[in-house]
């Protein structure tokens, strides 16, 4: 009879398992690398580190966001020896709200830092580099974002109201008293926001709170309960003081107290005016909106009597500009009040030759009537995943030519190996600079049929 064996111990399978990194533990790195999101990389102990906050070459204290396996997130708390590209950060918030997460970099290197991600995500994905690069198109690096959702909660422990935005790496909410990058007509309104939110009876039904700034200034407030009569009072002479229009979204979609009132944005170079309504989608950086629309119309280079398709159209932003020059243009979008609010966008600036359908722009194109009699050239400025389906049947509608807008470059070159495919050369591209002192990258391509 065998002996048996004491003290035995039988490992799991896969071998020892690394005990995980609490959060909020603090650890000294140096960092390697910068990821294409802007954040440093560092490596220990077998653990890949991603750092909010840290630039290649330097030693930092981190401090543990969050630890997946051997990847921990985690920002920077303290630099021990700094880049010489570091500058002091612009913002008193920096760090903590999660909102610009790359200004420690000067502008013209966070230019330098996008370039970088859209070429390589062109080079590795599709293995294509353009024909010609172009020049960023950018402008001013604060003052530039005309819209922004601001985060209330009610705090039921601490009895109190948190009104911000959100931090970096959680759920918390930041209390910010000035924002840089916020346009000037908003800075005294989010200045003294909390103040008069606090002063409200039931700040637990309280939402967000949306600002905008265009042809007018509107603030909106979510409300998960009616208003009182005291509350409305307040709010509207908080608005009357800022000049600001008042809109609430309570049950159904959002609507202005005052229906006289009319709220957009401008198209100056084309003089048109295009409606809005919060919740809307539309681009932030009024100023590089414009020059983005003026560089898609040089690069698709439309011609008097083309017929020109339009996808993900949103309100008109591309389609109006586009029918001051072409025969027709026929513009698509997925959702269905925003099609009605592009049509009234075209109507209202006397312009005849557009017309606009709702598709579901994720699935393929199907033989839609408004698809039959083929296009000249293609414009499509689709959400972060990307345009896939769309893309795939794209030759098949005898477009020469076609200005591919994006919001996410790894999107953009995934639906580029299928227009290779499909015998399309990518001619030009380039960075938008939509989202100064952030990592996210906007980019314009031209593909040509070969």
């Amino acid at each position: 009879m065998a002996k048996p064996v004491r003290g035995l111990r039988f490992q799991p399978a896969g071998g020892n398992r690394a005990a995980q990194i609490p959060v909020g533990k603090k650890q000294r790195l140096t960092i390697e690398r910068l990821a294409n999101d802007g954040r440093g990389i560092a490596f220990l102990e077998g653990r890949t580190w991603f750092v909010v906050g840290a630039l290649a070459g330097e030693e930092v204290e981190a401090r543990v966001l969050g630890a997946h396996g051997k990847v921990v997130e985690a920002r920077t708390e303290r630099v021990f020896s700094a880049s010489d590209l570091r500058r002091p950060a612009p913002c008193a918030h920096a760090g903590r709200c999660g909102g610009c997460s790359v200004q420690h970099l000067p502008h013209n290197e966070q230019l330098a830092l996008k370039q970088r991600m859209l070429a390589e995500q062109l080079s590795r994905v599709a293995g294509v580099e353009p024909e010609e690069w172009a020049a960023p198109l950018s402008g001013p690096e604060f003052g530039y974002r005309r819209r922004a959702r601001v985060a209330v909660r009610w705090d039921a422990k601490a009895k109190k109201l948190e009104v911000g935005f959100r931090a970096a790496g959680s759920q918390d909410i930041v209390a910010i008293d000035e924002c840089p990058v916020l346009v000037q007509p908003l800075q005294p309104i989010m200045s003294r926001l909390p103040a008069m939110l606090q002063r409200l009876s039931k700040p637990q039904a309280l939402g967000h709170v949306e600002l905008f700034s265009g042809s007018a200034i509107a603030v909106l407030l979510r409300h998960m309960a009616p208003l009182s009569a005291a509350d409305l009072e307040i709010l509207q002479a908080f608005c009357a003081f800022h000049e600001a229009q008042l809109w609430l979204h309570g049950e159904g979609e959002p609507q202005p107290v005052d229906p006289e009132q009319a709220l957009g944005y401008r198209l100056e170079p084309w003089n048109l005016q295009l409606a809005y309504r919060p919740g809307d989608f539309v681009q932030v950086n009024a100023g590089v909106n414009e020059a983005m629309v003026a560089q898609a119309l040089e690069w698709l280079a439309p011609q008097a009597d083309e017929r020109v398709l339009d996808l993900f159209c949103g309100l008109g932003n591309f389609a109006l500009p586009l029918a001051q020059k072409v025969r027709e243009v026929v513009a698509v979008e997925g959702v269905a009040t925003m099609v009605a609010r592009a049509a009234e966008n075209a109507a209202s600036n006397n312009l005849h030759n557009t017309r606009f359908f709702q598709a579901d722009l994720s699935q393929p194109l199907s033989d839609a009537e408004w698809a039959r009699e083929g296009f000249s050239a293609v414009l499509l400025d689709p959400p972060r995943d990307g345009a896939f389906e769309v893309v795939r049947k794209l030759a098949s509608l005898g477009a020469k030519r076609l200005v591919y807008v994006s919001c996410n470059p790894a999107t953009l070159a995934r639906d580029t190996v299928e227009l290779v495919r499909q015998g399309y050369r990518l001619k030009r591209a380039g960075i938008l600079d939509m989202f100064p002192q952030t990592a996210h990258v906007e980019a314009m391509a031209l593909f040509e049929a070969s």
